[in-house]
């Protein structure tokens, strides 16, 4: 229990530190994609920019709208902090995951709180905007939900596991990236839509919502706010490389360090889809999960379902 203990800190301090380094990652991705540099006056080629950054956000004085309601204002981003940091004792590894032998089921309750900090964001903001911005990411991840934890159904079929760490074993051979790929394309969209990224950031969407739901913060609340919005990508294309990409096998070899380069592949493909896809319409957002993916992969389920009982 102790090493648990002391693992999950360590998770938490390092997926805090990934994030801040994912943050420079992106800027300079998107710089090159401009045919810019991307920050590079900070230290040697900008590496310590995320620490100047940090330093400055929090160095900043926090504003406090006098028609906000000041409690759940100041602690919904310490909300959504919370749940994001929650979810990283699921790393798939010998001392944390296998105390969680349902750990899939607990991703889909923690990531179903996380509408909450978002809400009460929005609301407490005492701000139209911020509370429009708040409606559309509750709507949109509540409806990509669904599809998600169908997606989710599906890989489970195969590895026949609810725990992160057995998702290695069924892959030795061959991922399921390679009979799997409909549903990967699937997910990595629905993924897109989960964590309010581009092209579905309609949550921010700063050319008629300003700045969406956090449009009232500054420094420190912002600051929090986005580490649980980038540690959230990080935990999804973590749980994009357990699902299709082998997890921390290769065809029979097992490789902590392979898993964090499938990881950071499928990071690199949000920064891609923010630098190339422009914003769709909120509409067919909706429309592309209620209309395309839930009878696709309902569809999918229907005939897996006795492909995989028949096995068994």
């Amino acid at each position: 229990m102790l090493s648990f203990f002391v693992s999950a800190i360590i998770y938490y301090l390092a997926a805090v530190l990934a994030v801040a380094f994912f943050t420079l990652m992106e800027r300079k991705v998107l710089g090159y994609m401009q045919i810019r540099k991307g920050p590079n006056k900070v230290g040697l080629a900008g590496v310590p920019q995320p620490f100047a950054d940090v330093m400055k956000l929090f160095a900043k004085e926090q504003a406090k709208p006098t028609l906000a309601n000041q409690l759940p204002f100041l602690g919904a981003p310490g909300l959504s902090l919370l749940l994001a940091l929650i979810l990283w004792a699921l790393y798939p590894s010998l001392n944390s995951s296998a105390c969680f032998s349902l750990g899939i089921l607990m991703f889909l309750c923690v990531s179903g709180l996380n509408v909450y900090g978002t809400l009460m964001a929005g609301w407490a903001s005492n701000s139209k905007y911020a509370l429009l911005g708040a409606l559309r990411a509750i709507a949109q991840t509540i409806s990509y939900e669904v599809s998600m934890a169908l997606i989710i159904l599906t890989v489970i079929f195969f590895s026949t596991s609810f725990n992160l760490s057995s998702l290695s074993s069924p892959q030795m051979v061959v991922w399921f990236l390679f009979f799997l790929s409909p549903v990967m394309l699937m997910w990595l969209v629905t993924i897109l839509a989960e964590t309010n990224r581009a092209p579905f950031d309609f949550a921010e969407g700063e050319s008629e919502l300003v700045s969406g739901f956090n449009v009232e913060y500054s420094s420190g609340g912002f600051a929090v706010l986005f580490v649980a919005e980038y540690s959230n990508i990080l935990f999804m294309s973590l749980l994009t490389a357990a699902f299709f990409l082998g997890a921390n096998s290769n065809f029979g070899l097992s490789s902590p360090l392979l898993f964090m380069v499938k990881i950071m592949l499928v990071a690199f493909f949000f920064l891609w889809a923010r630098g190339t896809l422009p914003r769709l319409r909120y509409d067919r957002l909706m429309s592309l999960t209620w209309k395309t993916f839930l009878p696709v992969i309902l569809g999918a389920i229907c005939f897996l379902l006795p492909l995989v009982l028949a096995k068994w």
